[in-house]
């Protein structure tokens, strides 16, 4: 999708003059950049549109994959942990976590073929790479709470390799499966990536040059995905009764993990120790926009409880000073506590829960009925826009969080209305969609592109 306007450069300059990666959470810290099986790109959390006593939570691993990445296709790494976390009562520890653990076969070491011949069926013979998980519900602490193994050996479907060798894909990558307690479903695969931006700037600073185009279109994620019951997430165990329940906000973030020692033989590396976390991703572009180059990876080995040790970079952050440096645009003054509430409290009335300690992650009223994703009464835009479904209540698939975090940063939201006004309000991209259309049902991401592309 394209469009020209000059505030469009404004936006994306931002982004390049502060980020070393490349988009909502995709290689936003040094140490992460070289582990990219460990990345966590993009959290959603959102009421389930298809029925409201659900919600989606869905976190998204390994960033700009190739589809033509054989002969090793992107596979997800046994040695990571990979967690979805919920804190139900607003005090920044986990109440609920749900632990994703895989495993992987090889039928036939002598090929290099990942598969022998064209696959039909997720169990079928030609596969000769597969994968499986674990599920396990843990309630408390994610270390010393109560852990429940939900399911012991779930199939991941295969990558799309190509129409010779996984013809009918959008049949054969189904994927989803049924877990306890009844309606719970969760997916684990390859996703088309669902966060859309344009990253041209990183050329030389392109500015003006009147194009923009989605920078990740074209590649794949590995996607974790759940729908859970809204009685099995929150403190009192029952549905919310409306959007003022004090059990109807919860917060959401989704961590990787590795074990502290590895240990390197020729041809192999073995794990063990205590596991230690390595990406930590809630709120889309805090680690990415928002904290510093010296404390981004620190940020992301940090629980919730510690997000005090970043305060100052929200209160006083460097995306507006670029914005008045560079192109004049006038941003409210420090310190910024609208910023506070937006990213770390959730907003009064809408998602900030009672007692709220201040911590990065999604806020989502589970209260507040859904939107679906293109249907009446949906914005890009969400709560700026006036559809309070959307972000920073949770955030769906195609929330537009690159235009909408930078037009909070430059005080373009309801909570400042001296500053909402042209061009703060105008402030973006110049992406308004993915270049892949998304699923009308779980697991909501597109049908990932083929390797044949």
């Amino acid at each position: 999708m394209k469009k020209t306007a000059w505030f469009l450069s404004v936006g994306l300059l931002v982004v390049a003059a502060m980020s070393p990666g490349k988009a909502s959470s995709h290689r936003e810290a040094p140490l992460i950049a070289f582990d990219p099986a460990a990345d966590n790109t993009d959290v959603y959390a959102f009421v389930d549109p298809n029925d409201r006593d659900m919600v989606t939570l869905i976190a998204n691993y390994i960033p700009f994959q190739s589809p033509d990445g054989g002969p090793n296709f992107y596979l997800f790494d046994p040695n990571v942990l990979y967690e979805i976390h919920v804190d139900n009562n607003g005090d920044a520890v986990e109440d609920v976590t749900f632990q994703w653990r895989f495993t992987t076969e090889r039928r036939n070491p002598q090929t290099f073929l990942y598969n022998t011949g064209p696959v039909t069926t997720i169990d079928d013979p030609d596969l000769n790479v597969r994968q499986f998980y674990s599920l396990t519900r843990v309630d408390g602490p994610r270390r010393t709470g109560t852990p429940r193994l939900l399911s012991g050996r779930l199939p991941v479907p295969p990558p799309n390799i190509g129409p010779r060798s996984t013809p009918n894909y959008g049949l054969l990558a189904g994927g989803v499966q049924q877990v306890p307690p009844v309606g719970m479903r969760v997916f684990a695969g390859q996703r088309d990536e669902g966060f859309y931006v344009d990253l041209g700037i990183f050329d030389l600073l392109g500015v003006g040059t009147g194009q923009v185009e989605d920078s990740t279109a074209g590649f794949n994620v590995s996607t974790l995905a759940i729908q859970v019951p809204m009685a099995q997430l929150t403190r009192s165990g029952s549905r919310p009764s409306g959007p003022s329940d004090p059990n109807a906000v919860i917060g959401v973030w989704a961590t990787a993990s590795r074990q502290a020692m590895a240990t390197r033989a020729p041809g192999q590396v073995t794990y063990s120790g205590d596991y230690v976390q390595v990406s930590r991703l809630g709120m889309p572009l805090v680690n990415e926009a928002v904290i510093d180059l010296g404390r981004k990876d620190v940020f992301n080995s940090i629980e919730p409880t510690s997000d005090a040790a970043a305060l100052d970079r929200v209160l006083d952050p460097e995306v507006p000073k670029l914005l008045n440096l560079l192109f004049g645009v006038r941003t409210p003054p420090t310190p910024r506590q609208v910023l506070v509430t937006i990213f770390l409290t959730g907003i009064p009335g809408l998602n900030q829960p009672p007692n709220v300690r201040p911590s990065e992650m999604l806020r989502l009223n589970m209260g507040i009925p859904p939107v679906a994703v293109g249907s009446a009464g949906y914005e890009r835009m969400g709560m700026l826009k006036g559809d309070v479904g959307g972000f920073p209540n949770g955030r769906r698939v195609g929330d537009d969080v690159l235009d909408i975090v930078l037009q909070a940063a430059a005080g373009a939201t309801p909570l400042t209305p001296a500053f909402n006004t042209a061009p703060n309000n105008a402030i973006g991209d110049g992406v308004d969609g993915n270049d892949v259309p998304y699923l009308n049902a779980f697991p909501y991401l597109g049908v990932p592109r083929a390797g044949n592309r």
